[in-house]
Formats: structure tokens, C-alpha cells, sequence
């Protein structure tokens, strides 16, 4: 009886071998050949790929937490920018220009309506040339300066006592009207874009005073190239034959014109 019931399973069990897939879908053991996915048979009849996943989405997957905050990390160029700027502040630099030396001052609040500055620097030199006093001003300013000295002051006494090697500042920022008048309008000294420049001096110690050499024979020539070089740097460049507020020192500011610079 035990026999016979054997047999009847087997016989009802033998259909169901035969339908079996030919294939079997266990893995392949780790180390060997990749995964293959079993083919899939749509009811239809036609034959489905199983879906692929890219290199990049493998990527992605593999970075998890980090690869979803890439977005919040900066990019490779603001932290190479970022870093110049410390490598050059640790110079000295400022306005991000490393022939400008000074300290970064920030903003600089005015006494009165209509002056101080935004973002204000202070200068001891510009372009390899010393100021005799440090300078407040705006990077605007300091990178007219810069053009002046290199285009204009510096081959102007190229050939004098050696060459020129420092700027005798007589002003810079200070919060006040134009020419101390009362009832003017604000200088552009309170804003932080001009400076008055009195003298220079030489490699040799000679200094050179606006107001002497204006008219000497040994300098003259060099004092109005200085002069007139300014104009296009700075928006306005007053000199002693401007006024008698300016007999004594050149006026260099950046206040613009429709007109083009002012210089007298």
C-alpha cells in the first residue's frame, strides 16, 4: 500500500519537473562571475532586460550621506579663489592686488551725513613706492594710485637721484567739506577716494616738494608728466595752477564725469 502511494506522488509530481526553468536563479558565489539576472517573460511572449543601473548611480549609490551633500560643499574654484585671497592677505596684500601692502580697516562710519566708507583699506605702499603716512582710502583709489605710480610718477623720476621711493602724503580720508569751506559739499576725502600728494623722495634722499618743483628747472618737466598722467586714473587732479587751495600739493580723486576727468 506504502509502494503504491510512492508511485501516485511521483506521477502527479512529474509535470510540475517539467515546467521547471532550465536555469536556476541562485548568484554566482562571490569572487566568481558577475550576477546574472534571470531573463524575464512578459505575458505577451516578448522578453524583458532586467533594468541596468549606470556607472554614475553606482557611484552615487556607493557615496551615500556625502555624495547628497556635494551640493552644500563649495566648489573647487571659490576655495581656490578663497585661498589666494589668505595667501595674499598673509603678504600684506589688500584689494587683492600684492603691490598693494597695507591692512584691511572695513567700514569706516562718517561724523557727518555723506561721508565714510564701506569697505576701507589702509596703504603704507603701492606699487614698491612707500607713503610717508598710511593712507585710508577705498581699493578703487588705491588701484588708480597704483596705475599713476607705474605709468606716469615712477618714469618721470626714473632718471632723477636715483628713482622715486616714497609719495609725502599730505591727506587722505577725512570726514569734511571741499576745502574746508563751509557750507560745500563733502569732499571726496570724506568718502574715502581721494589723496593730496605734497612731495616726493628720491633714492638719494632728495625730497621734492609740489610746491618748489612745480616750476624748477630740474623737475618741471617731470612734475607736469606726473600731472597730466593722472588724468584717466583719477576723475579729478587738481595741481598749483588750479586754485590757491592747490598750490602746494597735487588733488587726486575718482569722482567721475559725463565730461571725462577734471584736471586743472
Amino acid at each position: 500500500m506504502r509502494i503504491w502511494a510512492i508511485g501516485l506522488a511521483l506521477v502527479v509530481a512529474l509535470p510540475a519537473f517539467a515546467q521547471a526553468p532550465a536555469s536556476s536563479e541562485r548568484p554566482v558565489a562571490r569572487g566568481g562571475n558577475p550576477v546574472v539576472q534571470p531573463v524575464q517573460v512578459a505575458p505577451s511572449g516578448a522578453i524583458e532586460q532586467p533594468e541596468q543601473t549606470t556607472e554614475q548611480e553606482e557611484k552615487r549609490a556607493r557615496g551615500g550621506l556625502f555624495s547628497s551633500l556635494r551640493p552644500l560643499f563649495r566648489s573647487g574654484k571659490v576655495e581656490k579663489e578663497a585661498r589666494a585671497q589668505r595667501q595674499l592677505l598673509a603678504k600684506g596684500a589688500v584689494c587683492g592686488d600684492v603691490a598693494i601692502q597695507g591692512q584691511v580697516v572695513g567700514r569706516v562710519p562718517g561724523r557727518i551725513r555723506g561721508c565714510g566708507i564701506e569697505d576701507a583699506v589702509k596703504v603704507r605702499s603701492v606699487a614698491g613706492i612707500g607713503l610717508s603716512q598710511q593712507a585710508v582710502m577705498d581699493c578703487k583709489t588705491a588701484a588708480a594710485l597704483k596705475t599713476w605710480l607705474e605709468q606716469s610718477a615712477k618714469p618721470a623720476l626714473a632718471k632723477k637721484g636715483g628713482g622715486l621711493r616714497q609719495l609725502r602724503v599730505a591727506a587722505h580720508y577725512v570726514c569734511r567739506t571741499r576745502n574746508n569751506q563751509d557750507g560745500a559739499k563733502i569732499s571726496e576725502h570724506g568718502r574715502g577716494r581721494a589723496i593730496d600728494i605734497s612731495g616726493f623722495r628720491l633714492a638719494d634722499g632728495t625730497v621734492v616738494s609740489v610746491l618748489q618743483g612745480w616750476n624748477a628747472q630740474r623737475y618741471k618737466t617731470s612734475m607736469r608728466r606726473m600731472h597730466q598722467g593722472a588724468c584717466g586714473p583719477f576723475g579729478t587732479v587738481l595741481g598749483p595752477e588750479a586754485d590757491r587751495f592747490h598750490r602746494d600739493h597735487f588733488h587726486f580723486d575718482t569722482a567721475r564725469y559725463r565730461s571725462g576727468s577734471y584736471c586743472r
